[in-house]
């Protein structure tokens, strides 16, 4: 029994690097991440805590960078997907960010976030019957999104509409 409480060294440091962001603690996260052996450095979970952290410490040009890598070594999953639209948009690259997170793998289609974002993306780009389409298609996903949405500055256009 005591066998499955045992963690290794680097898993215990990625958990605590997990910790850390979830408490907005990123000096933390990131004082975890260098600790790490250099070849844990390269794994794509890895990668996307340093992701989280940039974003987290508003650093969009790293965290642009190393989206881009997970993109690229995992071409399937949308997590990487997402974070990079998210950073082009926050870089003031709106129109970048909509077509990127159009394009990316059909498996981001399933996340109600990734109409989330087209939303608010459309939305800073003054489509709104558009934005409204993506809006509505992540709510049915996840009506838990409707109550952000009515606090989000990306949709202060359409607040009216969301109430």
């Amino acid at each position: 029994m005591e066998a499955l409480f045992m963690m290794t060294e680097t898993e215990r440091r990625i958990a605590a690097a997990q910790g850390y962001i979830v408490l907005s603690l990123f000096a933390d996260a990131r004082q975890e991440i260098a600790a790490l052996p250099a070849e844990a450095t390269r794994r794509t979970d890895v990668i996307e805590l340093r992701v989280l952290c940039s974003m987290g410490e508003q650093q969009w040009e790293a965290a642009l960078a190393d989206a881009l890598w997970l993109c690229a070594a995992e071409k399937n999953e949308p997590g990487g997907f997402i974070h990079a639209a998210y950073c082009l948009h926050e870089l003031g690259r709106t129109s970048e960010a909509l077509t990127f997170l159009r394009d990316g793998p059909p498996s981001l289609r399933k996340k109600a976030v990734y109409f989330y974002n087209l939303g608010c993306y459309s939305a800073r780009l003054g489509r709104i019957q558009d934005a409204l389409e993506f809006l509505e298609k992540a709510f049915s996903k996840d009506p838990a999104l409707r109550k952000s949405a009515r606090k989000d500055p990306d949709l202060a256009v359409l607040r009216e509409q969301l109430s």
